[in-house]
């Protein structure tokens, strides 16, 4: 079986979105309210999306299908942190604290490069490279499970741009952001290359479910 690389769990307003301007430390989504964008998540009772004791239904299942045969994750820069440019500190190693919720290798793409790092049973890599080559380290480091493609809404895109997305689960939360790190206009812009379900949550949030033609 092929390996996939698979978008899941993603979470963008309804004007598109996926976060706000003006990220910072103590705001990792800029001005939006992850209270908001992500409350079908937070209220599902899977950890450690979900804070246990909550929702078993609809979005309750996707959260539990976020491991689900992932061998390793990508991720851009701006999820990992709020630096920008050359590395000014390394002591700080993300947003997770000691126990990350990924238990993969995690590929961090960036244009300034800095040693690797593991935190419990995360390992961390900064990679310096095109969509393609960054997938190809990753397949290999999942020894033959899935990649996850976390986000942001760039990175997500220039792997869509690059026509390597096998997979794609986007949520769409009930609140607009105006600006931001957009992921699409609409999501009609896939259906060239991806089938597409529509399922609506009674959270609020729709659930688009893409995988390849």
């Amino acid at each position: 079986m092929s390996q996939l690389l698979r978008v899941q769990n993603f979470t963008v307003s309804s004007d598109g979105f996926g976060a706000g301007e003006d990220q910072s430390l103590e705001r990792p989504f800029g001005h939006a309210d992850p209270g908001k964008l992500l409350a079908w998540a937070f209220t599902t009772d899977h950890p450690p999306v979900g804070r246990g004791g909550g929702s078993r239904g609809l979005d309750d299942y996707f959260t539990r299908d976020y491991a689900r045969n992932i061998g390793a994750e990508i991720m851009g820069r701006n999820k990992f942190g709020p630096q920008r440019g050359p590395w000014q500190d390394h002591e700080w190693q993300g947003w997770w604290g000691d126990e990350p919720p990924f238990h993969t290798p995690v590929f961090v793409m960036t244009h300034h490069e800095r040693p690797s790092f593991t935190l419990s049973d995360t390992t961390f890599h900064f990679v310096d490279g095109d969509p393609a080559a960054v997938l190809a380290r990753a397949k290999e480091a999942a020894q033959g499970r899935d990649v996850r493609l976390g986000g942001g809404a760039t990175v997500i895109r220039q792997f869509l741009d690059a026509d390597l997305v096998d997979t794609l689960h986007v949520a769409v939360a009930p609140t607009e952001l105006g600006s931001g790190a957009r992921l699409w206009e609409s999501p009609d812009e896939l259906l060239d290359r991806f089938h597409q379900d529509v399922v609506p949550s009674p959270s609020g949030v729709t659930h688009h479910l893409f995988w390849r033609k």
